[in-house]
């Protein structure tokens, strides 16, 4: 008997909702926020001034939320300090912060909202999660009460947590991630006592969830990807970006293939303080990114992602990244190199004289060796080979083996390791490998004015990180991001 025509409605629902589950990819969204900041100020401002500071950024972040659902997104990740700003001290970020429970209390704000005291903010993200039937990562802070029995307790009696949630289709809180690898000037944060690993299901993959710093470190970066087997990684994140190595989109596309999940990357937009570079980032390459340091607007980036990508047949096959370089006997010349500074760190360097060749160099336990050949080498830009094996950072240490093709600002020597976004000399070919200590590699290419060269690099299964045909853009780095996690300082707890 054929449904009546009242039903013909809900059949339609359940089979387009049986095809959506049985899909294999999904479509995600993420959103670069110029913030909205507040005035800088030492002492707690009145609950009102914040509550309304708070709801002006998510009028916006609600038009970008409604925007991509229309577009069919299933999900959408907004930045890191995105709906209050980060000029703070300990003091005066109190006013934004709501208590965020636990999600197995199995909790929708926007049907209950007073279920756990004041929650205007868990309130609201939920409904533009239920309102536009789409998963809503958001930034925002927690406070939880401690007393003299507990003897890390702060002295104002409260724990304050940077802190990620994320609320489902129908709005309930599903994930909670207090961040745990503070940024040196979040001092109006504390550390929690263990690092979380939080991570959830949907119909479309097996989603985890940290913040910004978080990725550089084994916890929780490597354990969702390596034990939890998660998907996607969601990642909200102010990210200041930092050349030659530490932009936005160049370190995160990295991290996405060396890892072999998808990022999606929802950053700030602030250019006085250099924040831009959002992306969705797939194990092949960045499906969609975006980096605009000349204007202040914010920008919705939308792709469609392997909703399982290890399953995919163009998954990248498994990588043994020294087993090339450590093939390589020295050259001449090698000993012909100096040393230079990318920021603090010093790498030893030795400069691309010829068009075409063969090079090496050393440092410490990593050789990194290069094949290239320049297609039309611009006199005034001096290119070099450089290496680094050793310790970054300043608050929290960690352990960095670098290979990198790297272009200097200028001809004097001194320069090179300094920051540059702009080249003119493109290669006919390189390939850069490096006998490196670690499994854990991310490969990355940038191209002038802070483009990358997604389809044009490929990483051979020995280690070799290889262009395809010439480079179609002048080239100002190719480099190879090596992690001795095990060599890392402890964590400031």
């Amino acid at each position: 008997m054929l449904p009546s025509q009242a039903l013909l409605p809900a059949v339609v629902f359940a089979l387009a909702a049986l095809r959506a589950l049985a899909s294999d990819t999904f479509l995600a969204a993420v959103y670069e926020h110029a913030v909205i900041l507040p005035h800088p100020t030492q002492e707690p401002v009145p609950a009102s001034d914040a509550s309304a500071l708070m709801n002006r950024n998510m009028d916006v972040l609600e038009g970008a939320i409604k925007e991509a659902a229309q577009q069919g997104a299933h999900i959408i990740v907004t930045p890191e300090d995105g709906i209050y700003g980060w000029q703070f001290t300990r003091e005066s970020i109190y006013p934004y912060l709501e208590d965020i429970p636990d999600p197995a209390v199995n909790w929708i704000p926007c049907t209950d909202p007073s279920r756990f005291g004041p929650a205007p903010v868990q309130e609201r993200l939920s409904c533009m999660a239920r309102n536009n039937s789409i998963y809503v990562v958001a930034n925002i802070g927690d406070k939880k009460p401690c007393n003299s029995s507990d003897l890390s307790c702060p002295r104002d009696s409260r724990y304050q947590y940077n802190t990620d949630v994320v609320f489902d289709t129908q709005g309930k809180l599903v994930a909670r991630y207090h961040k745990y690898n503070l940024f040196r000037s979040e001092t109006q944060f504390d550390y929690p006592k263990e690092p979380e690993a939080v991570t959830f299901e949907t119909p479309f993959g097996k989603f985890g969830v940290f913040t910004c710093f978080d990725i550089l470190f084994y916890e929780p970066a490597v354990v969702l990807v390596s034990k939890m087997q998660v998907d996607t990684v969601l990642f909200p994140t102010a990210w200041m970006n930092v050349l030659p190595f530490l932009t936005a989109i160049e370190f995160h596309s990295a991290w996405a293939m060396g890892m072999g999940v998808n990022l999606l990357s929802a950053n700030t937009h602030n250019t006085t303080k250099a924040m831009t570079g959002s992306g969705l980032f797939t194990p092949e390459g960045p499906a969609a990114y975006h980096y605009d340091s000349g204007t202040e607007e914010g920008r919705l980036l939308l792709a469609e992602l392997s909703a399982h990508p290890r399953l995919s047949p163009t998954y990248p096959p498994a990588i043994n990244w020294s087993l090339y370089a450590a093939t390589i006997k020295k050259f001449p010349g090698e000993n012909d190199t100096f040393s230079g500074a990318v920021r603090k760190d010093i790498f030893t360097f030795r400069e691309l004289r010829r068009k075409d060749g063969n090079y090496t160099v050393c440092q410490g336990d990593l050789c990194c060796h290069l094949v290239y050949q320049m297609s039309n080498k611009s006199r005034d830009e001096v290119y070099v080979l450089g290496a680094f094996d050793g310790l970054h950072g300043s608050l929290i240490k960690y352990h960095w083996q670098i290979c990198t093709l790297l272009k200097c600002p200028s001809t004097n020597l001194s320069t090179c390791g300094q920051p540059v976004e702009t080249a003119q000399t493109k290669f006919e070919m390189f390939s850069l490998s490096g006998t490196f200590g670690t499994s854990y590699v991310f490969p990355e290419v940038l191209y002038s004015r802070v483009q990358l060269a997604p389809g044009e690099f490929e990483v051979l299964r020995d280690g070799r990180l290889k262009s395809k045909r010439g480079t179609s853009k002048p080239l100002v780095t190719v480099t190879l991001f090596g992690r001795l996690y095990e060599k890392d300082q402890p964590h400031p707890l």
